[in-house]
């Protein structure tokens, strides 16, 4: 008798359920990049659907992805109607037992789950035309024969467009405080300050306030606008021949070089910092953007979505700086001890 063969798809839907997503940095970047309502984002259905388009753009290409259903699968009603109708006033998505009450809630379930996709594709949308406008007004800042006047405005321009989406994404991630106590407001910020938006919006508006026009402050602003216009364009114009054409290996290049491109970031923000600390001595200095944006360096260095880059860069400074200190300048031992207290604290 001939071997029954399984099915393909079935042994890569297994695999993919099987996968140590938790354990892959990329599935926490792609996860944060996800934008949907945060009452979908706690089903586990809508979970592992994105956990197998996940293995299906990194791992297994031929993994086959079914569009995600919206609306839970029809349960068994029990024999009482009323319990029936009970249950779909409660979870707005169970069908009730008669017929006419079936066509109510699959009708209601069909218009929430299209709203659903209709703002879950907006902000998508969103999200890269003001990435894709700050990267060419960036480019346009830092590009030399662009008049100064013309240059200058473009510059804050940049900064003003990523603090925009900087907010956005952390509205349509986390939402607003739901009542504006102080105790709310606190742990609402607390569950924000780590994250990686709300660092930028605190780095560009930095920026913004200050007379001060550094143009190396706009390295990690075009890194941060092209990981988003090359997500976006990977997800949505995968197909499109123009795409294939032009732009899928420039990328192709971007996504597989993610964390060169964080490196380059953090080195630049880090140079910033001593920027920021060599214009003291100038009749630009600004003392209060300085201090603001040491505190902002202390942040990256503690917050887990940038500590691993700054850290190790950090480490890098103090096996070079350390040395010469030790042997040129035994004298500023006491103020390096004192502030690396405060940085460490």
């Amino acid at each position: 008798m001939g071997e029954v063969r399984e099915d393909p798809q079935k042994l890569k839907r297994i695999a993919a359920a099987a996968y140590d997503y938790e354990n892959d940095p990329r599935w926490a970047d792609y996860w944060s990049n996800i934008f949907i309502p945060p009452h979908m984002g706690s089903r586990s259905d809508v979970v592992d659907h994105f956990k197998r388009k996940f293995y299906q753009r990194y791992i297994d290409p031929d993994l086959v992805v079914e569009a995600m259903s919206l609306s839970t699968p029809s349960q068994s009603a029990k024999p009482s109607a009323s319990s029936s109708t009970s249950s779909s006033a409660v979870n707005n998505e169970a069908l009730a037992h008669n017929a006419g009450s079936t066509t109510r809630s699959s009708g209601a379930s069909a218009a929430v789950g299209s709203n659903t996709i209709s703002v879950c594709w907006d902000r998508q949308t969103i999200q890269f035309s003001v990435n894709a406008w700050v990267f060419i007004v960036a480019v346009l800042a830092i590009f030399p024969l662009v008049p100064r006047s013309l240059s200058n405005r473009a510059y804050r321009l940049s900064f003003m467009g990523t603090t925009c989406s900087s907010l956005y994404s952390l509205y349509a991630l986390y939402g607003r405080p739901r009542t504006w106590n102080l105790r709310t407001v606190q742990v609402y910020f607390q569950s924000i300050i780590a994250t990686k938006d709300f660092i930028y919006f605190i780095y560009c508006l930095t920026f913004v306030i200050s007379h001060l026009f550094l143009k190396f402050a706009l390295i990690p602003i075009l890194c941060r606008a092209l990981e988003h216009i090359t997500k976006f364009l990977r997800r949505n114009f995968n197909r499109s021949t123009l795409y294939r054409k032009y732009l899928e290996d420039p990328c192709v290049w971007v996504e597989s070089n993610t964390t060169t491109l964080s490196i380059l970031s953090s080195h630049a923000e880090i140079g910033l910092g001593f920027l920021l600390v060599v214009s003291l001595f100038s009749w630009q200095r600004n003392i209060i953007q300085t201090f603001m944006y040491w505190q902002l360096l202390k942040l990256m260095y503690h917050a887990p979505v940038t500590a691993g880059f700054h850290q190790s860069i950090w480490v890098e400074i103090g096996r070079t700086v350390n040395p010469l200190v030790q042997l040129y300048a035994p004298f500023l031992n006491t103020p390096v001890s004192v502030i690396q207290r405060w940085w460490f604290r």
